[in-house]
């Protein structure tokens, strides 16, 4: 029989370091940061960045959009009734009768735009922070994690 040889765990293995923890962390003080400008405008940052990915994009079915924004279908269907009550979005019909489509309004548009200098200002704060190189190389590393899903 083979003698027990003592394991060596990871320190990554360790509870305390754990990654998902830490990336929730950060994704909500990072949140807090952008909720409190944007607050001016009424709009919270996932309505905000639901707004700017319509603008970009155009109409999106709901499934799609919720994709696009790593997010789950119901998750999404709480997050823009608030929007779609506000006029911002309209939520249509699809190509079929299951399916619905969202898009920006004009009301949408105008608000977008007007959160734009405090969405900018957020940007701003978070770089003059953390450094405008090592941002780039976060959003990059970030983009990596979201891939690995």
């Amino acid at each position: 029989m083979e003698a027990m040889r003592p394991t060596t765990i990871s320190p990554a293995l360790e509870p305390a370091a754990c990654n998902c923890l830490a990336i929730r962390q950060a994704a909500r003080q990072v949140t807090q940061l952008y909720d409190r400008q944007l607050a001016a405008e009424g709009l919270r940052t996932t309505q905000y960045s639901i707004l700017a990915k319509l603008s970009r994009l155009g109409p999106l079915p709901i499934n799609e959009l919720a994709a696009l924004m790593v997010m789950d279908r119901t998750t999404m269907g709480r997050a823009v009734r608030p929007l779609e009550r506000e006029k911002l979005v309209a939520i249509d019909p699809g190509v079929d009768g299951r399916t619905r489509v969202v898009r920006l309004t004009a009301a949408g548009e105008q608000r977008l735009k007007a959160a734009s200098a405090r969405w900018r200002e957020a940007q701003r704060q978070f770089e003059l922070a953390y450094g405008v190189a090592d941002a780039a190389r976060l959003r990059a590393a970030l983009a990596r994690v979201v891939s690995v899903g």
